[in-house]
């Protein structure tokens, strides 16, 4: 008998078996791809990855980029300390250098001006020099040359010692003439280049000066960076009252004014603050101090004046932080309510005036 071709059997629309024990394309445990591919475990890890990157993306656009201007922490007060120690040992040496320049520029002027006066000398001598050969040239030139004894003096037994006499003058002026020009190029020389040395010295001690001003300055900013803030600042500006404590006497606003000014400023003479005179005004209250510029009445120096309204300004300039109420200093009155120095009526003495020490008032 034949043999039959193999029949071909239709795959399965349920799923299930085949007779020939194969699944059908349509079973769920396919790998092939449709719907019951992503129940397969690396399909359903892909998927998670899918939505952790579209979550990702997500919360990226809500939050935006990460701030790049976050403010960087401000240095602790040990450590603007430090850098001020640093600052005021270079300015030390600043001003130790700028004072040596100083002398050593006016010994340079020195010499210049003992150069200049050499020139003088030397250039008067070099004039008289040649006046003097100029005239024995002349001389020699209405004489005929060698003839010139005979032409002043005549045909005298005396005549050969007269020309030996008028040779050697006439040598030693052409030797002084030859000295005094060389004396006063020399001189010249020497003084141009004192000239371009103090120049240069003058120089060199004026960004000298500069680069310690400035680094004055620099320390001065990081000072009043330094200056805390008082307590009881209200809200609104206003400051709330404040008893006076410690055996001092003064309110905590006011010592703290106080040693402040102590600590930026090196003063000559005392501080006082509380008494109890019955004199009125914020002394007996604790809210004053009066920073001492001089003793036993008398007009401090210029320096100490300079001092004075130096601790003016600052504490004006730092008022707002400290709760300073006015200032007093050299007859006038600064109200920090109202900006302004004001003159005051003539109380009659140094220190009624305020010119022997600056008054601090406190809220």
């Amino acid at each position: 008998m034949a043999a039959q071709p193999p029949t071909s059997r239709k795959p399965s629309k349920t799923g299930k078996p085949s007779k020939t024990g194969k699944f059908s394309k349509n079973s769920t445990n396919s790998t092939s791809g449709g719907a019951g591919a992503l129940h397969h475990p690396s399909s359903l890890l892909r998927g998670v990855a899918l939505a952790a990157c579209v979550l990702a993306a997500a919360g990226a656009i809500a939050l935006g980029p990460a701030s790049s201007g976050a403010a960087e922490p401000k240095p602790s007060k040990a450590a603007l300390k430090a850098e001020l120690a640093k600052l005021n040992k270079q300015v030390d040496k600043l001003i130790a250098e700028y004072g040596a320049k100083r002398a050593e520029l006016a010994e340079a002027q020195k010499a210049e001006r003992a150069a200049r006066e050499k020139l003088t000398a030397a250039q008067e001598a070099y004039e008289r020099a040649t006046r003097e050969v100029g005239d024995i040239a002349q001389l020699r030139y209405q004489a005929g040359d060698d003839d010139l004894p005979a032409f002043l003096f005549g045909q005298s037994a005396g005549g050969a010692a007269l020309l030996q006499q008028m040779a050697e003058r006439q040598s030693a002026y052409l030797a002084g003439f030859a000295t005094a020009r060389d004396e006063r190029e020399k001189a010249a020389e020497e003084a141009e280049k004192l000239t371009g040395k103090i120049r240069g010295q003058a120089e060199d001690v004026n960004r000298r000066r500069k680069e310690a001003e400035k680094l004055i300055g620099q320390i001065e900013r990081k000072l009043d960076q330094l200056v805390p803030a008082a307590s009881g600042k209200r809200s609104d500006g206003t400051w709330s009252p404040e008893l006076p404590t410690g055996p001092d006497n003064i309110t905590p606003r006011t010592r703290l004014m106080r040693d402040e000014i102590k600590e930026r400023f090196k003063l000559p003479f005392t501080v006082g603050c509380f008494r109890n005179d019955g004199g009125g005004g914020e002394h007996p209250l604790g809210r004053a101090c009066d920073f001492m510029l001089s003793s036993g009445g008398a007009m401090p120096s210029a320096a100490n004046l300079a001092l004075g309204d130096q601790i003016a300004a600052w504490t004006i300039e730092n008022a707002a932080k400290l709760g300073v109420k006015y200032v007093i200093y050299k007859q006038r009155i600064y109200n920090i309510a109202s900006p302004g120095w004001r003159a005051m009526s003539d109380r009659g003495s140094i220190t009624q005036n305020h010119f022997d020490h600056v008054h601090v008032s406190m809220y």
